[in-house]
């Protein structure tokens, strides 16, 4: 059995209608693909990304009208029920995104156009902010860059390094991260992308030499790679099909355990794309689509051992799980779409007995 927490917007804002409870708890049964919902976790709002740390769940509340928060939650190892623990600000609108390392956690504040770390006391609560930064910056789009939006923070494999993709100055920069003081010391590098692309996330390889972006604006994907805290463009992509009319919407993205397929949600075409990774050098070739059976699939998570994905369709009130090919990494919907109110982020915790 393997368990999933499901964050979820409980309030309307612009881009979402808003009608979760808060934080599901779900057990998947990895034999029937099943999914049953255990227990939820309220009085936190809009927990719109979630990050796991052993026993410990950090969930952002994405609040937009002023500086939102990040909350600490202990993880009941038998029932998978959270017990808060407390709340910090995060000195910023809107916090989209959080990363946890054993010390630390890191968070992206879309709309405060900032960064924030925050420390972990000895219960795995969180302390007042230990650095701030405000960014700067614009670009080409006349509604979505006008002001920088920081929409993830990301730690390179050797926690030197965190990495924040900007949707609003289409820049990914490089920070060099003190992780014993918990600042963001002056930024390593820069990488600027074509204009109007959008970066939102960003994900490594297992050998830490290859970074995958996916750009909100355009639904490219560019493969970079880093070396020496520095990301270097290696290959852009065309995500989305020629034929394809609407919006573009990229927004996840994750390699397989393999590291052979890379997927990515496409909430314009509402599928999740699959693409072949050459091992050696990192580039992609070949594109599948596989619909998720639902609108707006907003995040998705890998099963750690490659069998499966489950996906969060925000606007159609959905999870869905996909079996995934071993040899070919090709999605297979595995049953019907089980339905959660605005789902904004899935997470797979250790299996249970």
């Amino acid at each position: 059995m393997a368990r999933l927490y499901v964050g979820t917007y409980t309030q309307p804002e612009d881009h979402v209608e808003g009608h979760g409870e808060g934080i599901y708890c779900y057990q998947l049964d990895e034999e029937t693909w099943a999914l049953t919902r255990l227990n939820v976790t309220g009085g936190i709002t809009n927990p719109s990304f979630l990050t796991l740390k052993g026993t410990r769940l950090y969930a952002v509340s994405e609040i937009t009208s002023g500086p939102g928060q990040i909350g600490a939650f202990a993880v009941d190892a038998g029932t998978g029920r959270l017990m808060h623990i407390n709340h910090q600000s995060t000195l910023g609108a809107a916090p989209c995104y959080v990363t946890a390392d054993d010390h630390h956690v890191l968070v992206a504040n879309y709309l405060g156009g900032s960064v924030a770390v925050l420390p972990i006391d000895s219960r795995g609560g969180i302390g007042p902010a230990s650095d701030h930064t405000v960014r700067a910056g614009t670009s080409v789009h006349e509604e979505r860059q006008t002001a920088p939006h920081p929409h993830a923070i990301v730690l390179d494999h050797t926690r030197r390094y965190a990495l924040v993709p900007d949707l609003g100055t289409d820049t990914v920069t490089v920070y060099r991260y003190d992780r014993q003081r918990g600042r963001l010391l002056a930024a390593a590098s820069e990488l600027r992308t074509h204009l109007g692309a959008g970066p939102r996330h960003l994900t490594f390889d297992q050998s830490g030499r290859f970074a995958y972006l996916m750009n909100e604006l355009d639904s490219t994907i560019m493969v970079c790679r880093f070396e020496g805290g520095r990301l270097t463009t290696m290959q852009t992509v065309e995500a989305l099909p020629k034929s394809f009319a609407g919006t573009p919407s990229g927004a996840d993205i994750h390699l397989h355990p393999s590291g052979r397929f890379l997927y990515a949600s496409l909430r314009g075409l509402q599928c999740i794309i699959r693409m072949r990774v050459d091992p050696g050098t990192g580039r992609l070739t070949g594109r599948a689509y596989a619909h998720v059976l639902g609108t707006t699939p907003r995040n998705f998570a890998v099963d750690p051992k490659g069998r499966y994905l489950v996906v969060a369709n925000q606007d159609s009130d959905s999870l869905v799980v996909m079996s995934i090919n071993a040899d070919t990494g090709l999605l297979t919907l595995t049953g019907s779409p089980v339905p959660v109110s605005s789902p904004a982020c899935v997470i797979i915790a250790p299996c249970v007995a």
